[in-house]
């Protein structure tokens, strides 16, 4: 398969698996249509506009405008399935993989627009967590990368491991899966365990 239609493919699942926890988030807090559509664009493509603004570059969406493909039918299965209640695990998932899509993608975009080394790393992070931080302010939820599950640790992981891999010059696919592979192991652990940073005062 050529590179570039991989990667567009990536994308798009990355915004799509967003803009479905974003939606189902929005619908469980009781937002109207317009809200759950807000929401689930908010969740799927602000991480890739502020990695892009900061690195002088115009959003994602703006040059790739089917990128709302992945908004719409996230928007429609919520509005169809007219489910209520809290995300499950596999919507859990799907959030994993965008995170893991995000990170990776993040990392190599900063990296080809001429980000050194750190700031690779962390605009990794930035583009993978930042829909999903202004997703639970906007819904009034508290933010799950700001206490549990380890969110921000797994993407700045796996985005390390990406812009590590492409400093030694390794085979790219062979990096971008490892460091994916990162992102996905280290949540699903830290869900299944429970496992989260320690906190200020906790016994």
């Amino acid at each position: 398969m050529d590179l570039e239609l991989l990667v567009n493919i990536l994308d798009l699942a990355g915004t799509f698996a967003f803009a479905l926890v974003g939606a189902r988030i929005a619908a469980d807090k009781g937002l109207d249509y317009g809200g759950i559509a807000f929401i689930a664009a908010i969740a799927s493509l602000s991480g890739g506009t502020f990695r892009n603004l900061l690195l002088g570059e115009r959003p994602p969406w703006v040059l790739h405008t089917w990128l709302f493909a992945g908004v719409v039918i996230a928007v429609l299965i919520t509005l169809v399935i007219k489910r209520t209640n809290p995300v499950g695990r596999f919507v859990l998932t799907l959030d994993t993989i965008g995170l893991a899509v995000c990170s990776v993608s993040g990392a190599q975009f900063a990296l080809t627009h001429g980000a050194p080394f750190l700031a690779a790393v962390f605009l990794g992070l930035i583009g993978a967590v930042t829909g999903g931080l202004l997703r639970d302010v906007l819904c009034q939820v508290e933010p799950v990368l700001l206490h549990r599950e380890t969110i921000g640790t797994s993407c700045l992981a796996g985005s390390l491991v990406y812009v590590t891999g492409d400093y030694f010059e390794l085979n790219s696919g062979f990096v971008a899966l490892s460091a994916g592979l990162v992102v996905i192991i280290v949540r699903e652990l830290s869900i299944r365990f429970d496992w989260h940073l320690p906190k200020v005062g906790a016994r």
